[in-house]
């Protein structure tokens, strides 16, 4: 838990401290500006997507049937804000994943962990099928449980989408730099649930209103310092237990 605060406090520091506003605002806009675009175009096909998923989960001759034209259109408009958000954010995590992480990685790097020595055990190649999986199961959670939002339980789930979505996208990334193959395997593995809880934890601000505009590049920081922190406590455990025989002797 103390690498997760500690992660989540540097990562804070780094927004303060790095002159970083384009490589906060530019991702988030050429998502915004995309969907805006793909929403436009294709309105008409969505809308009836739409009238579709009503009719499976039983709400669309109800609506119908309704007297307040204004009601229906406002139940359409939440829906429609329900499918937007969460692909604005899939899309500017993804950006920020593929696009800006190496930049990011070497300012972190450069500056607090100078001793860690480079494997490459990671690749660009890896870095967008990763990207490519974790967008595909995000997008599922989200269809197959859209029906628990008709009985209330959908509040659970863009949290529990966002924690996903974050550990999965960028425990990834983090380490590609520095850490082989073998060693990003292993901190994955080791710390699975601390790594969810860094991705629900980063993935709260998602849903803050303007501190959102600050989540991609903030949780993008905060597994950078997680993943290297961990890099080098590896390394300095390997190192002793290589050591140890010797010392025996």
């Amino acid at each position: 838990m103390s690498f997760i605060f500690k992660a989540s406090a540097s990562a804070f520091r780094d927004l303060v401290r790095f002159k970083i506003a384009w490589i906060i605002i530019w991702p988030i806009m050429v998502s915004i500006l995309l969907w805006l675009i793909i929403g436009f175009v294709f309105q008409n096909s969505f809308s009836e997507l739409v009238a579709m998923l009503f009719d499976q989960i039983g709400i669309g001759e109800w609506l119908r049937d309704m007297q307040s034209d204004w009601v229906s259109s406002a139940i359409q408009n939440l829906l429609y804000f329900m499918v937007y958000v969460p692909l604005v954010i899939m899309t500017t995590l993804m950006i920020t994943a593929i696009f800006v992480m190496p930049a990011l990685i070497n300012l972190v790097a450069n500056r607090d962990y100078p001793e860690l020595k480079r494997e490459y055990g990671g690749s660009i190649a890896g870095s967008v099928v990763n990207a490519v999986l974790a967008c595909g199961i995000f997008i599922l959670i989200w269809v197959v449980t859209l029906p628990l939002w008709a009985v209330g339980a959908g509040i659970i789930i863009p949290f529990a989408a966002a924690a996903f979505m974050n550990q999965q996208l960028f425990r990834y990334d983090a380490l590609s730099e520095h850490a082989s193959k073998q060693e990003i395997k292993t901190i994955c593995a080791k710390n699975r649930y601390s790594l969810w809880g860094l991705g629900l934890l980063t993935g709260l601000i998602q849903f803050i209103p303007i501190l959102n505009l600050l989540a991609p590049i903030y949780t993008a920081l905060a597994f950078i310092h997680f993943g290297l922190d961990h890099l080098k406590l590896l390394r300095a455990q390997n190192l002793l237990n290589s050591s140890l025989p010797a010392d025996n002797h």
